[in-house]
Order: structure tokens, then C-alpha cells, then sequence
């Protein structure tokens, strides 16, 4: 697999796994209770799009500052801390649903803005920066928007077909194991270049 294509593929699924059961998730199926379901993913969208390109920067540049082997390790042990964060889960406060249920004149901004903010310094916005730091900005770019619209329209569909939530438990444990895994991978491959 080319370089492109991997950061793709691998970020997709990163993103698409640690979004499941996550707070932005929750809100997701909170928004589409109360407006249609395409200007809540257009604003979920833009707001991804936003904050991953941000996050690929910042990865960027930690690439350039960084020797590889140290970043893998980095990017490893902060695998390891996102399946501990998975773990933990994610709810709305009380707060956090009357934002989601007001929404304004633009459901599209509501979302935007309401996404926008809830994903600064949020597992996925860390992990795609860690994921840029070995893979490259666009593909990375590019698969963890994708993958947490991805999980965010899945979210919605079920919420809205299904009157229900995802069995969060499961979700959680599942998510928890597969970002342990990738941290493992990465550290046995640091200690090699290192």
C-alpha cells in the first residue's frame, strides 16, 4: 500500500473506531432528534474538516522537529492512553444537551459550531495528530474526516431508525482492546528503530 492510500485506510479506521461511543458521537444522535439528518452531517463535516486540518499541521510539524523513532514510540504510548480513555466513555452533561436541543436559525451552524468545539483536544482531533506525525497530512487528513462522519452518520441512522443507543459497553471494551493493539504494534516497532 502506497503512502496515501495507507494514511487513508489507517486513519479511516483509527477515527472511525475511537469516535464510536464517544461524546461527539452522543451528540450526533442528539442533533438529529431535533433537525433533519443531511444538515447534521454537513455541519458535523465542516467541523471535522476544520479541526483535522488543524490537527495534521500540528502532527506535521512534530514530524519535522521529531526523529522517527521517538515519534513511534510517542504515537504508541498515546494509543495506549486513548484505549484507557475509551475506556473510561464519554456522556453529555445536561449542559451539553440543551446546547445539542436548541440549535438556531441554521441547524448546519448549530452543528458546525457545536462539533467544532466539542472536538478541540478530543481523542480523535489527539489521534489524528498523532497518526499525521507518521503517515502524512492528506491521507490522514482525508480518512479521519471521513471516518468520523462515517461513525457520526452511522450514529444517527441507527438512532433515528432504531430509537436507541449503540450498546455502549461492547462499543467501549472493542474499541479499548483495538487502540491497545495499535499501541503495541507501534512500540514494538519504535524499539526497533530506536
Amino acid at each position: 500500500m502506497d503512502g496515501f492510500l495507507a494514511a487513508l485506510v489507517i486513519s479511516f479506521g483509527v477515527i472511525f473506531v475511537a469516535e464510536l461511543g464517544d461524546k461527539s458521537q452522543l451528540m450526533a444522535l442528539t442533533f438529529a432528534t431535533r433537525f433533519k439528518p443531511v444538515p447534521v452531517l454537513i455541519g458535523i463535516t465542516v467541523a471535522t474538516a476544520i479541526v483535522h486540518l488543524a490537527s495534521v499541521a500540528i502532527g506535521a510539524g512534530l514530524n519535522a522537529a521529531l526523529p522517527t523513532g521517538w515519534i513511534t514510540l510517542i504515537a504508541g504510548l498515546a494509543f495506549l492512553g486513548f484505549g484507557v480513555w475509551t475506556l473510561r466513555g464519554d456522556r453529555l452533561t445536561e449542559e451539553e444537551k440543551r446546547k445539542a436541543e436548541k440549535g438556531g436559525k441554521s441547524a448546519v451552524l448549530a452543528v458546525g459550531v457545536a462539533f467544532f468545539l466539542a472536538e478541540l483536544g478530543d481523542k480523535t482531533m489527539l489521534a489524528t495528530i498523532t497518526l499525521a506525525t507518521k503517515y502524512g497530512w492528506f491521507g490522514t487528513w482525508l480518512g479521519s474526516t471521513l471516518g468520523m462522519v462515517a461513525a457520526d452518520a452511522l450514529a444517527i441512522l441507527v438512532g433515528r431508525m432504531l430509537g436507541r443507543h449503540l450498546p455502549e459497553r461492547t462499543i467501549r471494551y472493542g474499541a479499548a482492546v483495538l487502540f491497545a493493539i495499535c499501541g503495541l504494534w507501534l512500540i514494538l516497532e519504535a524499539v526497533g528503530q530506536l
